[in-house]
């Protein structure tokens, strides 16, 4: 299930990607890169996380295949819905190129996300995927400071339509509409607040994520001079 899942997730955003207005594949050159270097990061807590049992998987939604620890299907989440929540950020920065929220909301906002992911973490050290992700957060949002990047005044936007099919995708691996769950979380590690079935710190996680790619996206593109 896991693999079909991620299957479904990736065919359509690549498929899509030589359409004759978004023509996506012509930044794979800086999309992949991109990936691929805040995928190492983001694993290697996962295979760290994974053999502490702050998370673990079910054999029965897997294909058995294990790499470094992890599920094959775990190290492609990776690669594939990065891709996927990528490749959608630049298709509605497309069709709506104005869509962005103020400057001056903007600063505000990250300011004030900032310091309440300090105040989570500092407040939740026992807890190390509160902790983790909080701090994660923080400093991407920090990077979008220092390097003076206008991309999270579109990213604020686009995260929300991100949100749809991440429900969907996310609700099944942590339990909805199944029966069990493909991922399960060790609530003593975690603030064990869920919507839905999703731990509430998986939206920072998948923000943080998608953010640290895009920002490093935008990085080499200026290196290329884009």
């Amino acid at each position: 299930m896991y693999f079909i899942l991620l299957t479904a997730s990736g065919a359509v955003p690549l498929l899509l990607s030589f359409d004759k207005r978004l023509q996506f594949y012509k930044q794979w050159k800086y999309v992949f890169p991109s990936i691929l270097l805040v995928a190492l990061v983001y694993i290697a807590f996962d295979v760290s996380f994974t053999n502490r049992g702050i998370w673990g998987f079910n054999p029965e939604y897997l294909s058995g295949i294990y790499l470094v620890s992890l599920p094959l299907e775990e190290i492609l989440f990776f690669v594939v819905i990065p891709y996927a929540s990528i490749f959608l950020h630049e298709s509605v920065r497309e069709y709506f190129p104005k869509l962005e929220i103020p400057k001056s909301i903007n600063m505000a906002l990250i300011i004030a996300l900032i310091v309440l992911c300090v105040l989570i973490a500092v407040f939740n050290t026992d807890k190390s995927y509160t902790f983790y992700i909080s701090l994660k957060l923080a400093v991407a949002l920090l990077l979008a400071l220092l390097l003076k990047s206008s991309i999270t005044r579109s990213f604020f936007i686009t995260f929300g339509v991100i949100l749809v099919p991440f429900l969907i995708v996310n609700g099944i691996l942590t339990g909805s509409y199944i029966n069990g769950e493909v991922v399960w979380y060790n609530n003593d590690e975690n603030l064990g607040i869920r919507i839905f079935t999703i731990p509430v710190e998986d939206f920072a996680y998948a923000f943080s994520m998608i953010l640290y790619n895009l920002l490093l996206i935008e990085q080499l593109k200026k290196l290329a001079g884009k």
